[in-house]
Formats: C-alpha cells, sequence, structure tokens
C-alpha cells in the first residue's frame, strides 16, 4: 500500500475519530438503509446493544487505520476478523454493502475534507482489507 495512501486515510480518519459514536450511527443508518436485510444480522431494535457495535465497530476502525503502517500484523487480525464474520451470517456479498456504507459516512463526517484523493484512498485501503477479510473468511467455500 502507497505511503501517500496510509498518510490519507489516517489523516482523514483522525478527524472523524472525536465523532465516533456519531460515525457509528450515520454508518448503520446508511447500512441499513442501502439493505434493510443486514438488519437481521445486528440488535438494531436495542439502542443500547447498538452503540456498542457502534464502539466495537470504531474501535476495529482505528486499529485497523493506525495498522495500515504494519501490514504484516495487521493482516492476520483481518485475517481472523474475517473468519469469525462468518459465525455472524455475513456473506461475501455484504462486503460491498459495507464499503459503500463506510464511504457515504466518511463522506458525511468529513464534509469538504472528503476530497476526491481522500475517497479512493479510503475505497483503495477498504477493498484491501475486504479482500484479506473475504478471502481468509470464504476460501474453502466453494
Amino acid at each position: 500500500m502507497e505511503k501517500k495512501t496510509i498518510e490519507l486515510v489516517q489523516n482523514s480518519f483522525a478527524k472523524v475519530a472525536p465523532i465516533a459514536e456519531t460515525a457509528a450511527e450515520i454508518f448503520y443508518n446508511k447500512l441499513f438503509e442501502l439493505d434493510p436485510a443486514l438488519k437481521s444480522l445486528f440488535p438494531a431494535s436495542n439502542t443500547e446493544a447498538m452503540k456498542g457495535q457502534g464502539n466495537k465497530l470504531m474501535t476495529m476502525l482505528s486499529s485497523a487505520v493506525a495498522g495500515l503502517n504494519n501490514l504484516d500484523k495487521l493482516i492476520p487480525i483481518l485475517e481472523n476478523l474475517g473468519k469469525r464474520h462468518v459465525e455472524y451470517k455475513v456473506e461475501a456479498s455484504h462486503y460491498d454493502t459495507v464499503g459503500a456504507a463506510l464511504l457515504d459516512t466518511l463522506a458525511a463526517g468529513l464534509g469538504e475534507d472528503f476530497t476526491e484523493e481522500v475517497k479512493t484512498a479510503w475505497a483503495d485501503t477498504y477493498n484491501v482489507m475486504a479482500t484479506v477479510m473475504k478471502t481468509a473468511a470464504y476460501e474453502n467455500v466453494a
């Protein structure tokens, strides 16, 4: 992964981190708007449980973004995360919806700082992470 891409992702995430709870809420609202069927995978009717889910999401994203400087350590973590998501009934096709919801969330959270260059950096980074997760999770699936 290019150094410039990592810098753009890390610098833009630093601007979103202070509004993590709001960003998580935006993310899940967008995710469920894009695919209402995904609500069944989450405790969507339980506000406190969804806040906890949002906290997990933002903590994971924060760790992943920080880990971009050391992909050798990040890749096994992403592989394990991908495998765990199979247990939660996550399908490979859901990763595209998650990616779209993430980009929309970043656009809302960053406003005019969500430039085309930042968007491309996030899309590229998410695609790498999602590919690692999906490969680990579904490599033995026919």
